[in-house]
Order: C-alpha cells, then structure tokens, then sequence
C-alpha cells in the first residue's frame, strides 16, 4: 500500500472502526455473515506485545457466521436486523455509511488484547497551589488494542475516503520509527491508528499502545512468541469457530488487574496462591448443529492443585421427571466439604465463618461435618420442577434434592434429628405412602406438606420442597429427565464421562413464563429467550494438569 493510499485509510479507523469493528462485526453478523477469508490469529499475534495480559481473536469465516443464522425465531431474526440497523445509523449519523457495504468487503479477522494498565501520571492531577496529587480512587484503565487483518485493501481505501469526508473529524499525523500514527478525533475523543506490513490495521484509543505494537512490529518480543504460543494460539477445537481467546499468565493478569484499580483490595497471599493454581486458559466459542459452544481448557500446576476431581455415573438425572426444567448434579459433596475445610486453615475469615455455622447447627445436636456432609459422598442432584398446588401456586414451582450414599444408618439419623426440630416448632410431622415409598411431610394446615423427605431405594434419599414435588419424585408416572428431548438435545452432545451438569430448559411453556414473573422482562427479551431451546455446561478433567469446561447455548432452528 502506498503512503498516500495508508494516509487515507488509517483516519478511516480512527474515526469509527474502534467501535465498529470491534462492537458491531460480531453481533451484525448473527444476520448478515461477513464475506472473504480472515487473517489468521498467529499473524495478529505477532503485532501484539508480548505485555498483553489477554487476548481475542473474532474470524470474519462466512462459512461459520452462515452456520448461526440457521437458529433462530423469525420474531428473534427481525428482532436482530432492526436493532443492528438502528446501531449503523446512530454510529453514522449522515447515513452514507454501511456496515454491509463499506466495512464488510475489506476487514479480516480481528484481535482484540488488553494491555497492562498504564501508570497514571502525577502532573495529570495537578492542584491549584501546582503540587502534583494522585487522588487514590482514580483507576487506572487497561489499555485496548486492536489488530484487525486487511483483506481487501481497494476497499478499505474507498472506506477511508467516506470516512474522510464526515463531518466533525479532525486528524492529524505523527511519525514513530518510520510509520505514520494517525490521531482521529470525533466529538472530543481521540483515537490512534496505524497501518502495518500493508496486511494489519492497529488502532487503539491509547497513542502508547499503538507504539508499543509498532515496537513490536520492528523486533521486540510478541504475544506469539511467549513460551507455548505456537500450540496455544491454535485456540480450542469448536466447529466453525468463532472466537477464540487467550490468556497466557491467569495469575498475572488478574494480578496487574486488581493492581490497576485502588479501589479494589489488593489480593491477600492466600488467594495468590490459589490463583496460581491455573497456569493458563484458552477458550473457543463455535456453532455447530445443536447451537452456540462454548470450550475452555485450563492448565494447571499439578503441585498446586488439591481439588481430587471424579467424574460423575449420571445416573441419578434418572431420579427426576421429565418435566424437571433446571437441574444442576455432581459427584461427592463430603470430598468438597473436607478440602473446604483444610482451605480454610489458610483463611481466617473463612475458617471464622465454619466454626460460627458448626456452632449454629450444634445448639440443635447436629454435627455439621458428620450429620450434614458426612454421608452425601455419592452423585447428587438439585432439579426445579414445575407445580402450582398448595404452598407453590404462588411461585410455581418447587425443587427436589436427590443424594446417593454409602452410609444410609448416618443420613436417617440425621433426618429423624431434623424432623425432631421440627416438631418443637409445631409442625405436624406426617407419614404417608407416595407410590410404595415411605415419605414423612412437614404439613402446613390448610397448605399442604411444605417439605418431604424419603428414601428412593437402598442408598437414594431426597429432600422436596413442596408435597406435589414430593409426588413427582416419588411417584414418577411419566418418562424422567434422562429420557426427555430436550435434555438430550442440550446435554447429549456435551463431554462424558464429567463432573455433572449444569441444565436449564428454555422452552417458553415452562421457563420463560417463570422468568418473566421475577423480572420486568420486555417483550424484546422475551423474544430472544424463546429462540432459545436449552442451556447445558459440564466440565471434565483428565489429570491434575488440565481442567475443561463446556457450555452449549442449543437454539432452536428456524422452522422451514
């Protein structure tokens, strides 16, 4: 690219690419899929100082964005259009500007990197009497740069030059080791932009930032060359990825980060410690037939972390009926509670607050760690289900906790102390047959039973919240969650074996409604959530060396 074309095309930025490149590529696509190749994030890497606490890299891959638009309501498409219709002509305020014309045909990928914060500057903050004064509240900002990957340079020119004739822009160039930082500024805020190799445009609202990447450019160390980058920055195996992200040093960053902000406190010695747990991560966001996923790898020190992961049989989901719409399960509790336990050697708070709740639940001769979390060593689940009789018909649903265990004689002592304590407090403690099962209810008179406990089988007991929840665990008439379409939709494809999962049944007869109810949901949110089918996330670990979480976001396709 010639000098003159490079005047024209970095104000180009300057002016508007900041915030459309970086806001709007991403959600105008959800309609309107970008066309062309994307630069590669390794390229954008190298632009990038090695100093970056984090980093994102968003293709502009047609074939992936193509993939998303397959999903959703028609209500929730044209939902999309008018809103990012209306952003273009507020971001454009002439109207002669489109996002689908102008910017489309020539941006590539784009990487977004936060930089360390900068260190704020005593004469910013002069007094009157002329002695420099840092107030201690003033926060200092990380710095944002952005790389984005030129592929059509003819029409990033035509861009610059329509940019170039709005209104209300004044520019003006500096030079720094040979290239030309243009400064743009637009009602009153400046931003700085560069052009480098003829291939990647830099821009970022920091002069400093963009001669830290021109640094780079000419030699100095990058965020691709840190230790590992080469395999990190292949970023997380998704289908038609769609963003990517990186964080090399977790520890680090949220270090430089609490660091930059006075008013938070600084981390104590502990919580360092346990940071360092996690070396780094890497994430990935990608659409592929069940919806939007989610993946991210963590590694870990394997000296450092104490966490004894086991994955989870799963069979307990089978407890649950179908129409059970959240659900969260897992695996052992008492090993969660014993390593909360020696963690809190190391946290007086902490330890402050175990010892406080031991004593609470002692007045009543209850052992917290023995007669609570001793017996729930097996798989367990909590699941909200739907109900609008008795004491639920306000709220309209209740919740069922099922726990698996090995120490049945613990847990039944444990629950005929509790239903001893409640009988001190004038609830009629009841027992009554559910379906061939010995349930005892606290009844309410006139409401109903407002919690029930009981046995499943030999080593399954549960705890409902409502007497109709009780029921529908007890007494399953109908298929159970396991086999219902929608959580083999939102979970099936999701890693196994795991930890457990995490469910949420978005199917507006059931959710949304309920949603609605708690919150003052407008109809553009109701619109969204119902193009929404199912929301699953569950997490696996090979070996004290590596953690991965998956979330799936499943939408419903467009009908046909």
């Amino acid at each position: 690219m010639s000098e003159s074309k490079s005047k024209f095309l970095i104000p180009a930025v300057g002016a508007a690419v900041v915030v459309v490149v970086a806001g709007s590529i991403a959600a105008y696509t959800y309609l309107k899929g970008p066309s062309g190749g994307s630069s590669d994030a390794l390229g954008s890497a190298k632009l990038v100082p090695s100093t970056a606490l984090m980093a994102a890299y968003i293709t502009t891959d047609p074939q992936a964005w193509a993939k998303l638009q397959q999903f959703g309501t028609p209500e929730a498409q044209k939902l999309v259009a008018k809103n990012l219709e209306d952003f273009n002509k507020q971001m454009f305020s002439d109207g002669n500007v489109s996002y689908e014309k102008d910017i489309k045909p020539w941006v590539g990928g784009v990487m977004i990197a936060v930089l360390p914060p900068n260190p704020v500057k005593p004469a910013q903050f002069n007094t009157p009497s002329g002695t420099p004064n840092v107030p201690t509240n003033v926060q200092q900002e990380p710095n944002i740069l952005i790389v984005v990957g030129i592929k059509d340079k003819l029409s990033a020119l035509n861009f610059a030059n329509k940019l170039k004739s709005q209104k209300g822009v004044k520019l003006q160039e500096s030079d720094y080791q040979g290239e030309k930082i243009v400064e743009a500024t637009q009602n009153g805020k400046p931003s700085y932009s560069v052009v480098l190799n003829n291939s990647h445009l830099v821009l970022a609202p920091e002069k400093q930032a963009v001669e830290k990447a021109i640094d780079t450019f000419k030699g100095q160390s990058s965020f691709a060359s840190k230790e590992g980058a080469s395999s990190t920055l292949k970023g997380v195996d998704v289908k038609n990825s769609l963003a990517q992200i990186y964080v090399p040093d977790y520890a680090g960053m949220v270090q430089q980060l609490v660091a930059g902000n006075p008013q938070g406190k600084q981390l104590p010695p502990q919580s360092l410690a346990q940071l360092k747990q996690i070396k780094s991560v890497v994430a990935g966001v990608g659409v592929d037939d069940a919806g939007l996923r989610l993946k991210a790898i963590a590694n870990l020190d394997p000296q450092l972390n104490k966490f004894q992961y086991q994955s989870s049989p799963g069979n307990i989901v089978g407890q649950f009926p179908a129409d059970t719409f959240a659900l969260i399960s897992g695996n052992g509790i008492s090993r969660g509670w014993e390593a909360l336990v020696e963690q809190s050697k190391d946290y007086p708070e902490m330890k402050q607050a175990l010892e406080q709740a031991r004593g609470q639940v002692k007045i009543a001769n209850i052992d917290l760690d023995k007669d609570i979390f001793g017996w729930m060593n097996g798989e367990f689940a909590f699941g909200a289900i739907p109900s609008n009789q008795g004491v639920l018909a306000s709220v309209g649903f209740g919740g069922a906790l099922v726990f698996d265990t090995s120490d049945r004689k613990t847990a039944e002592a444990t629950f005929t102390k509790l239903d001893t304590i409640a009988k001190t407090q004038r609830i009629n403690v009841a027992n009554r047959n559910i379906g061939g099962k010995d349930v005892t209810e606290w009844q309410i008179p006139q409401q109903g039973a407002l919690l029930a406990h009981g046995w499943l089988d030999q080593d399954t007991v549960f705890v409902a919240l409502g007497g109709p929840i009780a029921e529908a665990v007890s007494d399953r008439k109908n298929s159970s969650l396991d086999n219902s379409d929608t959580f083999k939709a939102v979970t099936g494809s999701l890693q196994k074996p795991n930890g457990g999962y995490f469910y949420l049944d978005m199917d507006k007869t059931k959710t949304v409604p309920l949603i609605n109810s708690f919150i003052s949901s407008n109809a553009d949110t109701i619109t969204i959530l119902s193009s929404i089918r199912g929301f699953g996330i569950t997490a696996t670990s090979a070996d004290k060396s590596t953690s991965q979480l998956e979330m799936l976001l499943a939408l419903k396709p467009i009908a046909k």
